[in-house]
């Protein structure tokens, strides 16, 4: 007898991932509570600010956004290591067959 999924509020396994990204860094100590939300609060009123409708549908996308200016705003990646890393996910997701799994190559 099959198990049922559990129930996810995720609808792609990346926007869980951006979440544990965040916080594993404040488990760390790399960023703190207040400033997560901080960057988060400030990545949805850039959104708002260039139209987004705030129907939650661009609520991960305004998650990395966060993530990324915290990354850099705290010097933890640099510029060119995001562009190149983004560059890396993107080749990636484009060259691999539809319904298999994304990865990195090492």
């Amino acid at each position: 007898m099959n198990e049922p999924e559990p129930e996810t509020p995720f609808e792609e396994p990346w926007q869980a991932q951006v979440l544990a990204a965040a916080l594993v860094l404040q488990d760390s100590g790399e960023v703190t509570p207040t400033e997560w939300s901080e960057a988060l609060g400030a990545a949805i009123r850039r959104a708002q600010d260039r139209g987004d409708a705030d129907r939650g549908d661009t609520y991960y996308l305004h998650v990395v956004d966060a993530l990324e200016t915290i990354l850099a705003a705290k010097q933890l990646v640099s510029t060119d290591e995001l562009v190149q890393r983004k560059a890396d996910w993107e080749h990636a997701y484009r060259n691999t067959p539809h319904g298999k799994p994304v990865s990195l190559k090492p």
